[in-house]
């Protein structure tokens, strides 16, 4: 289904809080497209700008945070240029969210067709009651719940049966694009590799694209097309699903592919830890923000940042050991070797 076709851009997308600590760039100057048809999936560490990142491209970014800078495209218009009122029109006609746990998302004494009527009137308000009640009780049993089960309420139905209306209320609309925000993180396995069946299916029978963002990086590789690893704000790693998995090129990707249990360990046997911890964005470190951590290390690393640059076709990465610059093999006492 998927296709060379860019549906979305995000273009140097900066992302700013303002605490009392100072600034906080919790996503900054961030860049990445999405193919027509495509999954692409987006993890990292908890805290590494992830969610807002998602929150950003549906312009959900609230006090004390806003969007200071970049573009956001999708059908050739920068979301970023429309009003208030313009960009509620395209929540969830072009693209939709499906946030992390359904429980808080849907009101408990709304029915699930209250939810799912009021999405389609609210952005078409000549439709019929009868024709979208149809349509929605035609759209939750294709997605494996029974029609009569639309006019329960939210905690009588399971917590993948909440996720599979959460997802019901993305696609009522026939949005294009859906940012699916840990939309596992409350689920079993079973329910957990049910969804992530389903997800392909909806993929493939609506072609639409969907951002799975998650810190399963495991579960990216059973769903996605592509990758984008993201750390402290920057996105330091795109690739395609098996490139990625075989060959991981920046070193903080191949510490969370190294801490990803692949056999049943010895009890004697320890998971591997990556070193240190994320910064503290209110103060990153100067040049590449995983130069703390990072087993790799240059002098040059703490000194500037480097660029998300292509090193081979379709695969970006932002780290020096794939870059050149003219102190990169200045030692550690400052002379050049």
């Amino acid at each position: 289904m998927q296709n060379n076709e860019n549906l979305f851009e995000v273009k140097d997308l900066v992302v700013e809080y303002h605490t009392r600590s100072g600034v906080v760039n919790a996503v900054d100057q961030v860049s990445f497209d999405l193919k027509k048809g495509e999954i692409l999936g987006l993890v990292g560490e908890s805290g590494c700008g992830k969610s807002t990142l998602g929150k950003a491209m549906m312009r959900m970014i609230a006090k004390p945070g806003k969007i200071s800078s970049g573009e956001l495209w999708i059908n050739d218009v920068d979301l970023l240029k429309l009003s208030e009122n313009e960009m509620r029109k395209r929540r969830g006609s072009e693209i939709s969210m499906i946030f992390q746990d359904p429980m808080t998302s849907l009101n408990p004494v709304q029915r699930i067709s209250d939810h799912l009527l009021e999405t389609i009137h609210t952005h078409e308000p000549k439709e019929k009651k009868a024709s979208a009640l149809e349509r929605t009780q035609a759209l939750i049993e294709r997605l494996g719940i029974q029609r009569q089960r639309i006019d329960e309420y939210p905690h009588q139905l399971s917590g993948g049966m909440r996720q599979r209306v959460m997802i019901s209320l993305g696609l009522v609309l026939n949005a294009n694009l859906i940012v699916a925000d840990e939309a596992t993180t409350s689920l079993d396995v079973i329910v957990e590799a049910k969804l992530v069946d389903q997800l392909k299916e909806i993929r493939d029978e609506f072609g639409i694209s969907i951002i799975l963002i998650t810190h399963n990086i495991a579960l990216v590789a059973q769903i996605a097309d592509r990758v984008a690893v993201m750390y402290a704000g920057h996105i330091v790693e795109i690739s395609p699903v098996m490139d990625l998995f075989d060959d991981a090129k920046h070193p903080y990707t191949r510490g969370l592919l190294q801490s990803v249990p692949t056999t049943i360990l010895d009890e004697r046997e320890e998971l591997y830890k990556m070193p240190g911890e994320p910064p503290n964005l209110s103060n990153p470190p100067t040049g590449c923000r995983f130069h703390p951590r990072c087993p790799d290390v240059m002098p040059i690393c703490s000194q500037e940042i480097p660029v998300l640059q292509e090193t081979t076709e379709g695969r970006f990465v932002q780290c020096w050991l794939y870059q050149d610059h003219p102190n990169k093999e200045m030692s550690l006492d400052g002379k050049v070797s």
